[in-house]
């Protein structure tokens, strides 16, 4: 018996040592990782506030951004198709008016906050947008929580993208109607929020005056049949080929296979805990550049977990997109970059960053396409297959027709956990030769008998 015992407890030290420092150092790296998406600001800078134009013989259509931030595709690709359109009065709010950050450090500057919309309405928009927030279910998230039911209350039709159906279930705004999410979030949303009809398999779920999508570019979907609902399907039409969104099915959503975690997603666990040597890729903003161009840099990298991003302008100044959101920098170009990528078929066009042929500007958006292919191949290229793979299935993007060529799986990076486990065994073993003085088979033997 003291035998078994002492195996057991020598197996159990070895264990104990081998999980050791991949733990200890795969953990601080993991809650970098995703403390980097959602990074606030360290200066308090804010650009003056401008006032908006306002056409009351339209619709008036708004995306809520809480003070803590949103997803960046959930935000930006839903004002895109509506802006596009022409038909709509559209705005991005939030509690404040100070800049928020969108997945990846981009920080936007509200159009307004719920005071200054309140008071240029006078009654609730016709369409709210509700992105996924990294703060639901929080405290800080309050203020919109109740914001959004007053809204819904008021007439609103309203559409949460992504897990942006989490935050209308925590203001009580699904409760007893269908509704749905993120793949990989909503089995975590059926159990938070029994009260709602999770469904499955489908791009979006129109229930009226709710519509919710399934995760992230699948709200490019809603938000076209928000325009086919609201304006016609001619329009959505128009939109969608503007925006280069090659998926859209008018009239009903498009069937949708539910993803499923496979063992090639383990992809994701190396990149976020064992990635500690990220790369730092400047992300070169210029006037003029499309929302989903921008949309596409920042969730791509940020949902791969692999890169983290830092907005920079020429001149470390605000920049104005294309449908006149505003974005403030948090630095100029600097050679503490491992790399500068420009977002934007028109900054490609008229090759906006050659001043900074020291940092070999890589262009993403120079071929035609959807914006998101060119990042994906990019991320293939400079990371690995696998990764711009994992990353398409979370952002929900069929890849069918892109060509990705890199390196099939990150095996460096694959090796580091490994390789700490076998450090940590290694010593353990070190010690216990120490402790007991070279005598480490006593551990594992049986004692021998006594002899007269």
């Amino acid at each position: 018996m003291r035998t078994v015992l002492r195996i057991t407890g020598t197996a159990l030290v070895f264990l104990l040592a081998a999980l050791a420092l991949p733990t200890a150092l795969g953990t601080p790296t993991a809650l970098g990782a995703f403390d980097d998406l959602y990074a606030p600001r360290t200066d308090s800078a804010s650009p003056p506030s401008s006032p908006v134009a306002h056409d009351p013989a339209k619709p008036t259509a708004v995306v809520v951004v809480g003070d803590h931030g949103a997803v960046v595709s959930d935000t930006l690709a839903p004002y895109e198709i509506l802006a596009t359109t022409g038909a709509f009065n559209v705005y991005t709010v939030a509690p404040t008016g100070h800049p928020v950050p969108l997945t990846g450090g981009l920080d936007l500057v509200p159009d307004l906050s719920f005071t200054e919309l309140d008071g240029l309405l006078g009654t609730s928009p016709d369409v709210v947008v509700v992105p996924a927030l990294p703060d639901v279910g929080e405290s800080t998230s309050k203020p919109v929580m109740d914001w959004l039911a007053r809204q819904a209350a008021g007439g609103s039709l309203v559409l949460g993208i992504c897990n942006g159906s989490r935050v209308l279930a925590a203001a009580g705004v699904l409760d007893g109607r269908p509704a749905t999410s993120h793949w990989l979030r909503i089995d975590a949303a059926e159990d938070l929020y029994p009260a709602v009809d999770w469904v499955r398999g489908t791009r979006y779920v129109d229930d009226g005056d709710v519509i919710t999508t399934a995760g992230i570019l699948s709200g490019i979907d809603g938000t076209l049949h928000v325009v086919e609902r609201l304006v016609g399907p001619e329009a959505a039409a128009r939109a969608a080929d503007v925006v280069g969104w090659r998926h859209f099915r008018p009239g009903t959503p498009a069937p949708m296979a539910q993803a499923q975690v496979e063992p090639a997603d383990a992809v994701v666990a190396f990149n976020t805990a064992f990635r500690w040597d990220r790369s730092t890729a400047g992300v070169l903003l210029t006037d003029g550049v499309g929302e989903i161009e921008l949309a596409s840099v920042y969730d791509t990298y940020g949902q791969s977990l692999a890169v983290r991003t830092v907005a920079v302008s020429l001149d470390a100044a605000p920049v104005r997109s294309r449908h006149g959101l505003t974005f403030m920098p948090r630095a100029a170009p600097t050679g503490d970059l491992d790399r500068l990528v420009v977002p934007g078929a028109s900054a490609s066009d008229r090759r906006a960053a050659d001043r900074y042929a020291e940092l070999a500007p890589v262009y993403l958006h120079g071929e035609p396409g959807f914006p998101f292919d060119g990042v994906l191949r990019d991320l293939a290229h400079t990371t690995d297959v696998a990764t711009a793979v994992w990353t398409a299935k979370v952002l929900e993007y069929p890849i069918d027709h892109l060509a990705l060529t890199g390196s099939a799986w990150p095996w460096t990076l694959t090796l580091r956990p490994f390789s700490l486990a076998a450090l940590g065994v290694l010593a353990a073993l070190g010690l216990m030769r120490a402790v007991h003085g070279g005598r480490t088979g006593h551990l594992l033997s049986p004692p021998h008998p006594h002899v007269a």
